[in-house]
């Protein structure tokens, strides 16, 4: 007599490859490597960076995603700012990939309709850059304040309640304006040369009351 396994395993079998198939052409999300930056467009190519375990002519290898090509790169902003970043070939990623076609989205901005009626396809991915594997992890990485820092941590701007430090020179296009507080009494304190108007004000002297000329500041 024939066991259930028996009279169902040739149905059983179908439904798990129709499954299989469909889990494997569903795309949720995926770390990648960036291979091409266009700026202008804000779009990255990416590399997939996991391999992919298929059957090939009844042989199963594996096998690498194809390059995802115009995807577009997280930025981050809101409310008329925004923080732009220097993506770069070789950074990692994670690509997440719509529910939806989103190229009329991406081409006009506000609500579209779909152009064609793919879902969690590879071709309607978005890029978010900064997810990193751990040989790429960002050494001494500041579990107490807010930074904005070179990956060496040789630059960076650093944020703590009530205090800011800058490791870097420092330009300002612009005016500069101070105001004190009750904790630091708008005192301003200058380790090395201070120049104003290109004079050195650590050794400046001018023309004395009587004639001759000063010593340096005091």
């Amino acid at each position: 007599m024939l066991s259930v396994e028996n009279r169902t395993g040739g149905v059983l079998d179908e439904d798990r490859r129709q499954r299989n198939d469909f889990f494997r052409l569903l795309r949720v999300a995926i770390p990648g490597i960036i291979t091409e930056v266009d700026y202008a467009a804000q779009t990255v190519s990416v590399q997939p960076s996991v391999r992919e375990k298929i059957n090939l002519d009844g042989t199963y290898q594996w096998v690498e995603l194809p390059l995802l090509i115009h995807v577009p790169f997280f930025v981050y902003s809101g409310g008329g700012y925004t923080i732009p970043l220097p993506v770069a070939p070789g950074d990692e990623c994670l690509v997440v990939f719509a529910d939806m076609c989103f190229d009329a989205w991406w081409q006009s901005g506000g609500i579209q309709n779909q152009v064609e009626r793919r879902r969690h396809d590879l071709s309607d991915g978005l890029a978010i850059i900064g997810f990193r594997s751990q040989m790429k992890r960002i050494p001494g990485y500041s579990g107490s304040s807010v930074q904005v820092r070179t990956e060496d941590g040789g630059t960076f701007i650093d944020l703590t309640p009530g205090q800011v430090t800058i490791n870097a020179n420092v330009a300002i296009n612009g005016n500069l304006t101070t105001s004190g507080n009750s904790k630091t009494g708008g005192n301003h304190t200058v380790t090395g040369t201070l120049r104003g108007g290109g004079i050195n004000m650590n050794s400046h002297t001018h023309r004395g009351d009587s004639g001759g000329t000063t010593g340096g500041p005091q």
